[in-house]
């Protein structure tokens, strides 16, 4: 495999088996310099087997790949020195200070005690968690370990930071918080290959993203591209009275001649627009049945819309044997 000096991540073929099961049936992927690549799929997709294989946790099957030149096989130790890897869950010591936990890291690393002492004053400062530098980790909320586990993934000053659905669990002020710190290391020069089940969040981060159904790439492109793959735009109606959405949903389907998504919960009806007659019938249609709306607009179609359009299920259908099958290994 010939590496392209522009490309952080490149693999081509990659396969993982465990036993029967067959975690990744021959991806390819590739992360530009500097950028962020989201890789997409529901649990059990294969996400996380690729993660590890990049990562030099798991050794493929079949395929190959690098990252910065260098193959992840043939040259582990070098991969190891380029790279940050943070799970989906925080993998801090609960009985160590903030401080002591990336401490500890550097000096794993190999930085003088001095050295790995002001690396990590400079993160908790960074992630704003200098105030609680001096308590014990246990003490932490589930955001601000997730910044603790982040930080513990700079202090080597990777090149390249695999993010395994880093905001799993996450309250969406700490999501928040998590996307504004990706943004500022990429701003600095990192290349990050973000894996996550949550499409608003490759929406609002990934310039590439590769979508990974059953183990195969079954879709690439940056976000506007995936969605205009996915057809034309999409109408979203909700009434003011919520009991008159099923009479939507099926009137919309009837008109759109397609099926349509209800979120009974936001009290919405979305259908896709294949036909620009479709946004006047309708309109003439509720009016006629004396339906009144808080809102009526067409827009372009949600990631999660596009993910359908592509594989016929949900992001967040039910997930496969493959995790068990990686976490037992």
């Amino acid at each position: 495999m010939r590496y392209d000096a522009t490309n952080a991540i490149e693999a081509t073929g990659l396969v993982k088996r465990f036993g029967k099961t067959t975690a990744l049936a021959g991806v390819d992927l590739t992360a530009r310099e500097g950028r962020v690549l989201a890789v997409l799929g529901p649990n059990g997709a294969g996400k996380t087997t690729a993660v590890r294989m990049l990562a030099t946790l798991l050794r493929p099957d079949g395929g190959r790949a690098s990252v910065c030149g260098y193959d992840v096989q043939r040259d582990a130790y070098q991969v190891r020195q380029l790279i940050g890897l943070t799970g989906q869950y925080a993998s801090v010591d609960e009985g160590l200070s903030g401080t002591n936990n990336l401490i500890m890291i550097g000096r794993l690393l190999g930085l003088p005690r001095a050295q790995a002492r002001t690396r990590a004053a400079e993160l908790l400062a960074r992630f704003e968690l200098a105030e609680a530098a001096g308590r014990t980790a246990k003490t932490y909320s589930g955001g601000m370990r997730r910044r603790l586990d982040l930080a513990a993934s700079l202090i080597g000053r990777p090149r390249v930071l695999f993010l395994d659905e880093p905001t799993t669990g996450l309250d969406p002020n700490s999501r928040s918080d998590v996307w504004a710190m990706i943004r500022g290391l990429v701003a600095d020069g990192v290349t990050v290959l973000l894996t996550t089940q949550y499409l608003d969040e490759a929406d609002h981060l990934a310039h590439d993203i590769v979508v990974i159904d059953r183990g195969k790439v079954i879709a690439t492109g940056t976000p506007d591209e995936l969605k205009t793959r996915a057809g034309g735009q999409v109408l979203l109606v909700a009434p003011s009275d919520p009991a008159r959405l099923p009479e939507i949903a099926a009137l919309l389907e009837a008109l759109a001649g397609a099926e349509v998504s209800t979120d009974a919960e936001a009290g919405t009806v979305s259908a896709p627009v294949t036909d620009k007659t479709l946004f006047p019938r309708v309109a003439r249609e509720l009016d006629d049945r004396g339906i009144e709306l808080a809102e009526f607009t067409l827009r372009k179609p949600s990631l999660d819309e596009v993910f359908f359009a592509i594989t016929g299920h949900r992001s967040d259908d039910e997930e496969t044997p493959v995790r068990e099958l990686e976490e037992t290994r």
